[in-house]
């Protein structure tokens, strides 16, 4: 019998996710107003005896209600933050932004995008390349497409050696120290039929008898209902760790294309042993376009057809939406709704490797799943374990102390953490994962029916979604764009 035949079928599971507060359970939020409400307790027992303290009934009762009440698996006082800074953006108009004509000298290779990914452009290097540059968070991107065969096809053997290949391409990248971010990008998006329609034009033979006939009838149905994937894979170089590699090479924007140069390559290399083909490093135009479609899907059709590729392209000028508009649990665009979901829980029982097909193939169902993956230090991952396995010890001690239950959750947390301290001082590398869902629909009413399909899908592939709230602009940014982006207060909103 041969090995491909008897290889047991790989099945894979994740780590429960902590939800594990500062202390005793409460997070940071809900510790303050604790705290500030026994100190204010105790002060008024002090000076006022017990009516004074009577006399703070309502205090009490709204500190009970903002840590006690919850919604959606957060509390009150852990919302506040996210509806606060919302409704800021409201009264100050920074939930709707609009293109305008710009008087002042063009900047070269900007992408006109809203939001704090305004001051993003894209670079080109003498031999070609392109890449975006981040002159606030000091990175450059590189975005290039790829392709693989159906995984689903896949024997069981091929199936195990692509995922222990990928586990240790990420490996690979994080032990390089000056990638920032690995972002997988696979969407769906509108099909004109014009580069099918094309390819039988040029290869075709519509006077073949009989099929000739069916064929052109075939193309000519099928391309206004054609929803082709598209994978990308961007990766996110840190200038600042990569300084003294940036210097070698050069300095400044030449320097770092350079080591971007040789970082790609390897990726590339790497992927190629996961099953991935890096079929092309997008150009400038291709770059534009990858975002642009995102914002605007019905742009499809009109930039592939001025391309003469047939592949979109577009000027990095026109990057950007024509006009964007924020609402607590959407985001409108150019000709589009969007409805942007966190995968808050990964399975955490045995399951295939291939979990996620039902998610990513929902028939009838736009979307764009982001897989993003951060590189962290084993030092400092170390440090991470060690903080949370004396938290989880101190939680324990506290209850034990005030003769309360033991928790299994404590125990099969504190399992994980071990089990991640093994890997690490077994010299794995760690990588963060945050996966980002976006739903896209041209109507309301259809993106509410194709969110409703999606979630029941999800509950299919073990995975649960947390749609954000309150923060969808900047979630439909990570999950949708190329950017190898992580923002500081998605990712706040994220933790809570």
């Amino acid at each position: 019998m041969s090995s491909a035949s008897s290889a047991l079928p790989l099945t894979v599971k994740f780590p429960a996710r902590s939800r594990r507060g500062v202390l005793l359970g409460l997070t940071l939020a809900q510790l303050a107003l604790v705290s500030t409400s026994l100190v204010l307790l105790l002060a008024t027992v002090m000076t006022a005896g017990l009516l004074g303290a009577l006399a703070l009934a309502p205090l009490w009762i709204t500190t009970t209600v903002l840590v006690g009440v919850r919604r959606e698996g957060r509390s009150l006082i852990d919302w506040a933050p996210l509806v606060l800074a919302y409704g800021q953006r409201r009264r100050t108009g920074q939930t709707a932004w609009r293109a305008r004509p710009v008087s002042r000298p063009k900047v070269e290779g900007l992408l006109h995008l809203p939001g704090t990914t305004a001051s993003l452009r894209v670079a080109t290097a003498a031999s070609g390349a392109a890449a975006i540059h981040d002159p606030h968070q000091q990175t450059l991107t590189a975005v290039a497409r790829v392709s693989s065969r159906a995984f689903a096809l896949l024997d069981t053997a091929t199936q195990t050696a692509n995922v222990n290949a990928w586990g240790r391409a990420l490996a690979g990248i994080a032990r390089t120290g000056h990638v920032a971010t690995v972002q997988v990008l696979e969407r769906t998006v509108p099909d004109s039929g014009d580069s099918l329609a094309r390819h039988w034009a040029e290869h075709g033979d519509p006077q073949a008898p009989v099929a000739g006939q069916i064929y052109s009838a075939l193309v000519g149905s099928a391309g206004p209902a054609a929803a082709p994937h598209e994978a990308y894979l961007a990766i996110s170089l840190d200038l600042r760790t990569a300084k003294r590699l940036i210097s070698q090479a050069g300095g400044g924007l030449p320097g770092a294309f350079g080591v971007m140069e040789q970082t790609t390559a390897s990726i590339a290399q790497a992927a190629r042993g996961a099953g991935l083909t890096v079929t092309g490093w997008l150009g400038a135009r291709e770059i534009a376009a990858v975002l642009r479609t995102a914002y605007d899907p019905a742009a499809t059709a009109r930039l592939q057809q001025w391309s003469s590729t047939g592949r979109a392209e577009a000027e990095p000028a026109a990057a950007g939406p024509v006009a964007q508009i924020e609402k607590s649990d959407r985001v409108i665009t150019d000709s589009a709704r969007h409805a942007t979901y966190w995968i808050e829980n990964w399975p955490r029982t045995e399951t295939t490797p291939g979990f996620l097909h039902g998610l990513m193939f929902s028939s009838g169902v736009r979307r764009a799943l982001s897989l993003i993956y951060a590189p962290q230090g084993i030092d400092s991952a170390l440090r991470d374990v060690q903080r949370r396995k004396a938290a989880i010890i101190a939680d324990a001690s506290e209850r034990q102390r005030r003769g309360q239950v033991d928790s299994e959750a404590d125990s099969v947390e504190y399992a994980d953490a071990k089990v991640r301290e093994k890997q690490l001082i077994s010299g794995h590398a760690d990588v963060a994962l945050t996966g980002l869902l976006t739903v896209s629909a041209d109507t309301d009413q259809a993106l509410d029916a194709a969110c409703a399909q999606i979630e029941t899908a999800a509950a299919g592939a073990q995975v649960d979604l947390r749609r954000l709230k309150f923060q969808q602009a900047e979630a439909f940014t990570l999950a949708a764009l190329p950017l190898a982006r992580t923002d500081a207060q998605t990712k706040r909103g994220l933790a809570a």
